[in-house]
C-alpha cells in the first residue's frame, strides 16, 4: 500500500501524473477511489461494538427514487471520457459525486434522469481524500432532489437498493436489492486501470451488486432515502471490459455477518454531507478545494529515492512550458516549499488557484539548480 493513496504504483515504478491532473488509465467507466485515510490518528481502525442486526430484514427494498443524476466527462487532456452517477442535492442543480467521476474533466454533463435533460455543469469544489465532490448544473431548476436519511441509524441486514449508470449506458439509472452485510469497514481498493491502491475506512458494505459507472449514485434505505454514496466493488472486471474498482477488506475490521460473494461499498450519507456542506459554503476546510483548479503543465513521477518529482513531460501552451523546465529536470520547490516528492507537488498546487504567480524552482541533469516565477492557469479538477 502506498504511504499516499492513489499517487504511487507499486514497486520501483510510479504513476505518471499531470500535475492537478492524473492521467486516468483506460477505463471508460470507473467506479470507485473512495475515502483514504480515517477521522482519528493513525493506526487501524479499532473493531465497533458490533451493530445490532437490523429488526427491517423482513421490509422489501425501496427500488428507484427521484434525485439521480447521469454523468459525463471528458478529459480533454487525457483523450478519455468516463461516466458515473450523481446524487442531486437541490431543486436548481446542486449535485453530490464521488471525486473520481469528475477528476481530470474537462467538460462535463449531467442528465436529470427524470426529466431526461442534460445539462453543462461546473464543479463547484472537492475533496480528493474522500473522494467527494458537488457540482452544479447550469440552468437547472424545479428538479426534484433525493431525500437524505440517517447513516446512523444503518444496521445490518437492512434491505438496501443501489441505483446508478451502470456501464456507463445512460437512460434510466440501473436498480439492484441487496443488504447491509457489514458496517464500519476498512478496505484496500485498488483501481484496475492504472494499478493505484488506496485505503477505505468506515465504509457500508453490502451484496447489492454495484457495477462500473454507479460511482456516485445513491445507496437507499426502505424508504426511498439516501443513505450512502457508492464509491467501491470486490468484483473483477466486467464482460465489456469496463475496470472496477477492486476492493480487499482488511481482516478484523468493522462488524459483519456472513461475507457475501460480491461486495460493494459506500461512503456513509452524514459524513459525505457534512463535505458538501463545507463545499457549498466555499470553505477551503481539510482537504476541501474550492473553485477552479489551478494548472502547472508537468507529468511527474518519482525520482527514485531521491528528493523531488522528476519531470516525464511538459504539456504545450502550460506555464510550465514558458518557464524552461524540461523532461528529466527535477522539481524541487513550489512557491518557497520543498518539493520531495510528486504528490507534495500534487498538495502544493491544490493550495494554489488560477492567476496565482508562484516560484517554480528545479534541478537539470548536470545539477544546476533554476528558478522561474509562473503564472498557473485554469486546468481540470484533481
Amino acid at each position: 500500500m502506498n504511504e499516499v493513496p492513489g499517487r504511487e504504483g507499486s514497486g520501483s515504478g510510479a504513476v505518471t501524473l499531470l500535475v492537478l491532473l492524473v492521467l486516468i488509465g483506460a477505463a471508460a467507466v470507473v467506479l470507485g477511489r473512495p475515502l483514504l485515510r480515517q477521522y482519528a490518528s493513525g493506526g487501524e481502525l479499532a473493531a465497533p461494538v458490533p451493530a445490532p442486526t437490523s429488526t427491517r430484514a423482513g421490509e422489501r427494498p425501496s427500488g428507484r427514487r427521484p434525485g439521480v443524476v447521469n454523468i459525463d466527462a471528458e478529459q480533454g487532456l487525457s483523450s478519455l471520457r468516463s461516466s458515473g452517477t450523481g446524487i442531486l442535492m437541490s431543486s436548481s442543480g446542486l449535485v453530490l459525486t464521488n471525486n473520481h467521476v469528475i477528476a481530470g474533466a474537462t467538460a462535463i454533463t449531467a442528465t436529470d434522469t427524470d426529466n431526461r435533460r442534460a445539462y453543462t455543469a461546473k464543479v463547484l469544489g472537492y475533496d480528493p481524500q474522500n473522494d467527494l465532490a458537488v457540482i452544479k448544473m447550469a440552468g437547472a431548476a424545479d428538479l426534484e432532489p433525493a431525500r437524505f436519511g440517517d447513516s446512523s441509524d444503518v444496521r445490518m441486514g437492512d434491505p438496501v437498493t443501489a441505483v446508478g449508470n451502470a456501464g456507463g449506458k445512460g437512460g434510466t439509472p440501473a436498480v439492484v436489492t441487496g443488504t447491509v452485510t457489514a458496517l464500519e469497514q476498512t478496505i484496500t481498493a485498488r483501481n484496475q486501470a492504472d494499478g493505484g491502491s488506496e485505503r477505505l475506512t468506515g465504509l457500508i458494505e453490502t451484496d447489492a451488486a454495484i457495477k462500473p459507472g454507479d460511482s456516485g449514485g445513491p445507496l437507499l434505505d426502505t424508504d426511498g432515502k439516501v443513505i450512502g454514496i457508492n464509491t467501491a466493488a470486490s468484483s473483477t472486471p466486467d464482460d465489456d471490459g469496463h475496470a472496477k474498482r477492486k476492493a480487499s477488506p482488511s481482516p478484523g475490521t468493522g462488524s459483519a455477518s456472513a461475507r457475501p460473494e460480491h461486495r460493494g461499498y459506500a461512503i456513509p450519507a452524514a459524513r459525505a454531507l457534512e463535505i458538501a456542506r463545507h463545499i457549498q459554503r466555499g470553505e477551503a476546510v481539510g482537504t476541501i478545494h474550492i473553485g477552479a483548479t489551478a494548472l502547472l503543465g508537468v507529468q511527474v513521477r518519482g525520482n527514485g529515492t531521491a528528493f523531488g518529482a522528476l519531470v516525464d513531460g511538459v504539456v504545450p501552451d502550460t506555464p510550465a512550458a514558458g518557464s524552461g523546465i524540461k523532461e528529466g529536470c527535477v522539481v524541487v520547490a513550489l512557491a518557497g516549499e520543498p518539493v520531495d516528492t510528486p504528490v507534495r507537488l500534487t498538495q502544493l498546487m491544490l493550495t494554489h488557484h488560477p492567476g496565482d504567480v508562484v516560484r517554480l524552482e528545479w534541478t537539470t541533469k548536470d545539477g544546476r539548480r533554476h528558478a522561474r516565477d509562473v503564472r498557473l492557469m485554469e486546468g481540470p479538477p484533481q
